[in-house]
C-alpha cells in the first residue's frame, strides 16, 4: 500500500496542474449532476413492526385524510380580546386551498378566549414537502391576519420538521481552523492549503449526497452531520500529509520527493484511518432505521470524498507550494548542514515523564476518564419538541401559547386508530371513558369514524407536554391495559417513543458490530492484537466520556443555558448511536496516526519503550494541532439552531478534546510503556493466518524487525 500511494503522490506532485484541472472538472460535473437530477434530503419516519407503524398504515388504508402531515395555526391576541369569529371563518377557508387537501378542523378557543387554535390534516407526508414549503403556504394564508394585529404562530409536525440552514457553523469552524493552522504550521500558505483540500472534497462528496438523495432517502439533517465530520477529518488528514511534507523540505528533499515520501507514509496512515470511520459507519445499517442509514450515506460519501482530496491534492498543491510552506528562517537554511538539535522537545519530554510514572499515570488518567463518563448513567434519551427551540422561532411560540391556553399535553395529542372489524362499535364510548379515568389524561375527543365504518380514530390529549417522562408513562399503560386489541397508538409524540425504544435496544447491536469490524481491520494492518484490542478499549472509553459530558451539558438547566436552551432537555435519542459510530471512526483517527510511527520505529530498532517516546514526539504537534481544529469545527456546530447538531456538535467536541489529551498523551503512552514488547506480541498461528498488508514506506523491515513483528521479541 505504502509504494502505491508514493507513486500516486509523486505522479500527483510532477503534474500539479493537471491534477489540479482534473478536480475541478470533477468537481464540475458533480455539481452539475447534483444540481440536474440530485434529489432533496427529507426525513422517513417508518418503522416498520412497531405498534405506532401499525396504527399509522390503518390511518393509510382507511383514514387517508388524516394519514399525512400535521399542522397547527395559533391565533392570539396580544391584548387579551377574544379572537373574532368572522377572521378565524377567513383563514380556515384559506388554509382549506392549500396543498394537499388538508382537513381543516374547527377553531378551539382557549378559556379566556384570547387565543384560538386551528388543527390542519394533510392527506400528504411531511416528507413530501420540500424546503420551507409548506410552512410559506401557511404563512401565505395567515398574512392577512397578521396585518389585522393579531398574532399568528405555526406548530405540529410540519412546521417543526423545517430548519433553515444558516451556515454560521462551518464559517466559525473554518475560521478558527485557519488560525490554527497558521499557528501550528507557521505560514498563511501552508494553513490555507489543508482548508482547500478539505473544502475540495467537502463539495464533491456533499454533491454525492444530493445525487444518493434523488434514489434513496436522505435525512434533512444528514448533510449537516456529514458536513460536520467531513471538514474535521478533511482538514486533519490534509494537514497531516503537510506536516511530513514539510518535514521532506527540512531533510533538503525536493518538492516533488517529499511529496512522494509523505504520500506513502502520511498517506498510508490517512487511509487506515478514514478506512476506520468508514467501516465504523456500516454500523448505521444496523440501526433499523432508514433515517440511520442515511446518515451513514452521506457521512460515507464526504469522508471518502475528502480523503480522495487529500491523497491527490495535497502532494499537487505542495509541489506547487515548493519551499514556501517553510517559514523564512528556515528556507534560508536549505542545503546547509542541519544544526544540532537544541535538546528533547515538550512532546518528548512529556513521553519520558509518563515512562517514568506509567503506573501513576494510567491510573490517574483512568480515573478522570470514569469521572466524566459516570453522568452517563443517568442519561434520558427522548425526541425533542418544539419547547427546547429559541424563543424567537415561530414553533417555540405556538408551542408556549398552546401550553398556556390549552395546556402542555395539547402539544402532543395521542392519536388511537381503532379497527371496527375487530373491536365493536359500541365499545367505542367505553373505551374513551377509560382514557379519561387515567390520571394522566386531561381530555379525550370524540371519536371520528371513516366513510366506510370501518375504523376510528380517538385524540387523546395528556396532561403533560411530549418530553415529560409521565407522557410516556401514559403511553405504556395505554398498550398494557387501557386499550382493547385492535386499537393501536400512534400520531409524532408514539412514533417518536417507538423509535426512541428501537434505537436504545439496536445501540447493543451496533456497539459490538463496530468494535469487531474496527479490531479486524487494526490487527490486520498492524499485525498486533494486543495494540488492536487496547485501542477499541481507549475508545469506548473517549465514547463514554463523551456521552457523560453531553448528560451533564443538556440535562442541567445550567450547561443548557449556556447553549441557549430554556431548560433542560433529555438527549435526543437520534444521537447516541450516530455519536458512537462517528467517534469511534474519529479517535481511532488519532490512535492510528500515533500507532503508525511508533511501529516503524519499533519495525527499525527493536526499542519498544523508546519508539514510543520517538513516536509520539514525532506525531503529538501535529495529533494537538490537528485535535484542536476538530474540536473549533464541533463547537462552532455547538450553536446550530437544531438541538441534535447541537447535541452532536458539544458531544464531538468532548471526545476530541479528551482523546488528544488524556487519552493519547497520557493512557497510550502509559499503557504501551507498561506492555513494552508485548505490545507488538503476535501469536505463530494468527501470523500465518495474516495476510501481509505492508503500511511501511519502502521495501519493507529489515530481517530481524520482521522477526520482532512475527514473535513480538
Amino acid at each position: 500500500m505504502s509504494s502505491l500511494l508514493g507513486r500516486l503522490g509523486g505522479a500527483a506532485a510532477a503534474r500539479p496542474w493537471r491534477t489540479l484541472v482534473a478536480w475541478l472538472l470533477l468537481l464540475a460535473a458533480a455539481f452539475a449532476l447534483a444540481f440536474t437530477v440530485g434529489g432533496t434530503p427529507r426525513d422517513s419516519y417508518r418503522v416498520p413492526g412497531t405498534p405506532s407503524q401499525a396504527g399509522s398504515d390503518l390511518l393509510a388504508e382507511r383514514f387517508p385524510e388524516m394519514s399525512g402531515a400535521g399542522a397547527r395555526v395559533v391565533v392570539h391576541d396580544r391584548a387579551g380580546a377574544r379572537v373574532p369569529d368572522a377572521v378565524l371563518e377567513e383563514l380556515s377557508g384559506r388554509l382549506a386551498g392549500l396543498r394537499g387537501t388538508p382537513i381543516v378542523a374547527p377553531p378551539v378557543f382557549s378559556p379566556s378566549g384570547d387565543t384560538a387554535l386551528i388543527t390542519l390534516n394533510y392527506r400528504i407526508p411531511v416528507t413530501s414537502f420540500e424546503g420551507a414549503e409548506g410552512l410559506d403556504a401557511l404563512r401565505a394564508a395567515a398574512e392577512p391576519v397578521e396585518r389585522g394585529g393579531l398574532q399568528v404562530e405555526f406548530g405540529g409536525q410540519l412546521p417543526e420538521n423545517f430548519s433553515a440552514p444558516s451556515g454560521t457553523a462551518e464559517a466559525i469552524g473554518i475560521v478558527a481552523a485557519l488560525v490554527i493552522l497558521v499557528l501550528a504550521l507557521g505560514t498563511v500558505v501552508s494553513a490555507g492549503l489543508p482548508l482547500i483540500v478539505a473544502l475540495a472534497g467537502l463539495g464533491l462528496g456533499s454533491a454525492v449526497v444530493y445525487l444518493l438523495a434523488a434514489v434513496t432517502d436522505i435525512s434533512a439533517t444528514a448533510p449537516t452531520v456529514a458536513t460536520m465530520v467531513g471538514l474535521g477529518v478533511g482538514i486533519d488528514y490534509a494537514l497531516l500529509l503537510v506536516s511530513r511534507h514539510v518535514e521532506g523540505l527540512r531533510k533538503g528533499l525536493t518538492p516533488q520527493r517529499a511529496a512522494a515520501e509523505a504520500t506513502a507514509t502520511a498517506g498510508s496512515s490517512v487511509v487506515v484511518a478514514g478506512s476506520t470511520v468508514l467501516v465504523s459507519l456500516l454500523g448505521l445499517k444496523l440501526a433499523g432505521l432508514a433515517t440511520y442509514s442515511s446518515f451513514g450515506y452521506a457521512t460515507f460519501a464526504v469522508v471518502g470524498a475528502v480523503m480522495l482530496a487529500s491523497l491527490t491534492l495535497v502532494p499537487a498543491l505542495c509541489s506547487l507550494a515548493g519551499p514556501r510552506l517553510l517559514r523564512r528562517a528556515e528556507r534560508r537554511t536549505i542545503g546547509k548542514p542541519a544544526a544540532a538539535p537544541a535538546g528533547p522537545t515538550r512532546t518528548e519530554r512529556w513521553a519520558r515523564l509518563i515512562g517514568r510514572r506509567p503506573v501513576a499515570a494510567a491510573l490517574a488518567s483512568l480515573v478522570v476518564m470514569l469521572a466524566l463518563a459516570a453522568p452517563m448513567l443517568a442519561m434520558r434519551t427522548w425526541p425533542q419538541d418544539a419547547g427546547i427551540q429559541a424563543e424567537s422561532n415561530t414553533t417555540r411560540k405556538a408551542y408556549d401559547l398552546v401550553t398556556a391556553g390549552y395546556g402542555p399535553g395539547a402539544n402532543g395529542p395521542l392519536l388511537v386508530t381503532v379497527d371496527l372489524r375487530k373491536v365493536a362499535a359500541a365499545e367505542l364510548p367505553a373505551i374513551a371513558a377509560r382514557l379519561q379515568a387515567d390520571p394522566g389524561v386531561a381530555a379525550v375527543a370524540p371519536a371520528l369514524l371513516n366513510g366506510a365504518g370501518d375504523a376510528a380514530v380517538v385524540s387523546v390529549q395528556p396532561r403533560t407536554g411530549p418530553q415529560d417522562t409521565e407522557t410516556r408513562h401514559l403511553l405504556d399503560r395505554m398498550r398494557a391495559g387501557l386499550l382493547p386489541p385492535g386499537a393501536e397508538v400512534t400520531g409524532v409524540v408514539a412514533v417518536f417513543a417507538d423509535i426512541s425504544d428501537r434505537l436504545s435496544s439496536r445501540l447493543w447491536v451496533v456497539v459490538p458490530f463496530v468494535v469487531a469490524l474496527s479490531l479486524i481491520l487494526l490487527t490486520l494492518l498492524f499485525r498486533a492484537p494486543v495494540i488492536a484490542l487496547k485501542a477499541a478499549a481507549m475508545n469506548l472509553l473517549s465514547v463514554a466520556a463523551a456521552y457523560g459530558v453531553m448528560t451533564a451539558v443538556f440535562q442541567t438547566d445550567a450547561g443548557a443555558g449556556l447553549l441557549g436552551l430554556p431548560h433542560s432537555v433529555p438527549v435526543s435519542s437520534w444521537v447516541p448511536i450516530l455519536m458512537f459510530t462517528v467517534l469511534f471512526g474519529l479517535s481511532m483517527d488519532y490512535e492510528v496516526f500515533l500507532l503508525s510511527r511508533v511501529r516503524e520505529d519499533w519495525l527499525a530498532t527493536g526499542d519498544a519503550r523508546g519508539s514510543v517516546v520517538r513516536g509520539l514526539s514525532a506525531t503529538g504537534r501535529v495529533i494537538s494541532s490537528a485535535a484542536a481544529i476538530m474540536v473549533a469545527v464541533f463547537i462552532g456546530f455547538a450553536i446550530d439552531p437544531d438541538v441534535t447538531v447541537k447535541m452532536m456538535g458539544v458531544g464531538m467536541a468532548a471526545a476530541v478534546l479528551v482523546d488528544a489529551t488524556i487519552v493519547r498523551l497520557v493512557l497510550v503512552p502509559a499503557t504501551m510503556t507498561l506492555l513494552g514488547r508485548a505490545n507488538w506480541w503476535l501469536p505463530a498461528w494468527l501470523d500465518r493466518l495474516l495476510p501481509e498488508l505492508r503500511i511501511e514506506h519502502g521495501d519493507g523491515p529489515a530481517p530481524a524487525a520482521r522477526e520482532r513483528e512475527r514473535v513480538g521479541v
